[in-house]
């Protein structure tokens, strides 16, 4: 059997609950004609590069597949049936990823972020014990401007 993975956008105006019954719809086709669905990661409602079928955003789904190509060809067969899903991409892998993929990655990282006041805490403004921020003039990324004669 060969490694494949599927991207597929649904629209934006199902929920999220019609999105997973959407997926598991086609994670049983895949097992049914002999694949198994190694990984499956919702991306969430996200925005579209451009509008596709008066749709500006869609739910994003990946799937890592293990199945043989008849198994694939019935999957886009009837992701192109379905008129909840936008488009789909699958291509061939010679091998699957382990743990969360790139976009899930990056969710994580935003949401550990802090969220503060910016300039301020960068510069140490209302803490105590540190210095103000350095006028423009004296600061050493910025070379102080000579005077212009007339």
């Amino acid at each position: 059997m060969s490694l494949y993975e599927n991207i597929f956008i649904a629209r934006q105006d199902i929920s999220g609950a019609q999105v997973d019954a959407l997926a598991d719809t086609f994670t049983q086709l895949v097992v049914d004609n002999g694949g198994e669905v190694k990984k499956r990661e919702y991306w969430g409602l996200r925005n579209l590069a451009y509008r596709m079928r008066k749709n500006r955003k869609g739910h994003y789904v990946l799937f890592n597949i293990d199945a043989p190509a008849p198994a694939i060809a019935e999957l886009e067969r009837t992701m192109r049936i379905n008129e909840d899903v936008i488009r789909y991409l699958t291509i061939r892998v010679d091998a699957l990823e382990e743990g969360p993929s790139v976009i899930m990655q990056s969710r994580g990282s935003r949401d550990e972020r802090r969220r503060g006041s910016g300039d301020r805490e960068r510069f140490g403004e209302g803490r105590e014990g540190v210095a103000e921020r350095p006028p423009a003039t004296e600061r050493a990324d910025q070379p102080v401007p000579e005077p212009v004669e007339e």
